[in-house]
């Protein structure tokens, strides 16, 4: 957590602390909303210095209801809540784009509405940007606490992890549920595709870093807290779009695809899971020395494979995603 005396060595280091503009895409997150809420209205960011740009991708449920009464809520708070609307590509990118449109900060932070940010979460994401190279700040990812049996996989295994995008082989990247950009570097390469529905988050830190030439740096400590999923359902989904952005970015970018395990594969891994991996574990279980989830694993680990293999190979990028004059927009 960041002290009031670290809060006064970023001032003396900034001079002015930098306008930063907050911009969250929401699309029926009736859900959703009120935990998002309460985070931002708790971030230790000064409020003069800080816009939050909550753009409607379309809901059919209260989330305007909901956004209308967050910024009379954040009014009296002398903080800035802005509703925007984003009613004609649904696409959280699209949405992004309408934020940044209207967005007047030097920098822009990005979130998600099933994301709960941590107080002194702009405060750690705005200090790389002293640096006049960086042009992209990515913070980390982590678990919001569960107790469903799917939760327990995802945080085993770390999914979401900003660790895992930023090793990627190609060029490190950030998802947006956590990253900042400055405006200048959007200036110079353009906003999001709006029609691609996964992927974008690569596709616009890659062009950063290429065409813009500007540098990425990690901050640890600014912390988003995320729901994993809970359902066999939604972690398929979740899966079979990682596929769909792996075909997108492929057909973009010429990064290889992920390899489809074969069925001979799959049988010595259940073969395997079965007759050691399920006993040892369940040992470890019954003595105490390790997690009841690490019994499923390997069952987990394929049907989430499968689903990804699954995106891939049905996806195919739309080509009004694929066209540049769409989306480089200033």
């Amino acid at each position: 957590m960041v002290t009031q005396t670290g809060l006064d060595k970023i001032s003396q280091r900034w001079s002015v602390l930098p306008q930063i503009s907050v911009i969250i895409p929401i699309y029926n997150g009736e859900q959703d909303l009120p935990g998002l809420i309460d985070c931002l209205l708790s971030q230790t960011y000064p409020p003069e210095r800080v816009e939050y740009l909550l753009v409607d991708n379309g809901s059919c449920d209260r989330t305007p209801e909901l956004i209308e009464q967050a910024v009379n809520q954040a009014s009296a708070q002398n903080l800035t809540f802005r509703h925007l609307n984003e009613p004609h590509i649904q696409s959280a990118y699209a949405a992004r784009n309408t934020g940044i449109r209207s967005a007047i900060g030097e920098f822009i932070a990005f979130t998600d509405a099933d994301c709960h940010p941590q107080p002194d979460w702009l405060i750690a994401l705005v200090q790389p940007f002293v640096d006049p190279d960086i042009g992209l700040v990515v913070g980390e990812i982590k678990a919001l606490p569960g107790n469903n049996w799917l939760e327990h996989y995802a945080e085993r295994k770390n999914i979401l992890s900003q660790k895992d995008t930023l090793a990627h082989p190609f060029c490190p990247y950030g998802q947006t549920a956590n990253i900042a950009v400055r405006t200048q570097a959007l200036q110079q390469v353009g906003l999001f595709r709006p029609h691609m529905t996964t992927g974008g988050d690569a596709d616009i830190c890659w062009r950063i870093q290429q065409q813009g030439g500007w540098k990425l740096q990690f901050a640890e400590q600014s912390i988003i807290q995320h729901q994993h999923r809970k359902t066999l359902r939604d972690l398929r989904s979740q899966w079979r779009r990682y596929g769909r952005s792996n075909r997108y970015l492929h057909e973009l970018y010429g990064v290889p695809l992920t390899r489809s395990l074969k069925a001979k594969e799959v049988r010595y891994r259940l073969a395997r899971w079965l007759l050691k991996e399920f006993p040892m574990s369940a040992y470890q279980f019954l003595t105490a020395k390790g997690p009841a989830i690490d019994m499923l694993m390997t069952p987990i680990d394929l049907y989430c494979a499968q689903a990804r293999a699954k995106g891939q190979e049905e996806s195919r990028l739309p080509e009004e995603a694929r066209a540049w004059s769409n989306f480089q927009e200033s």
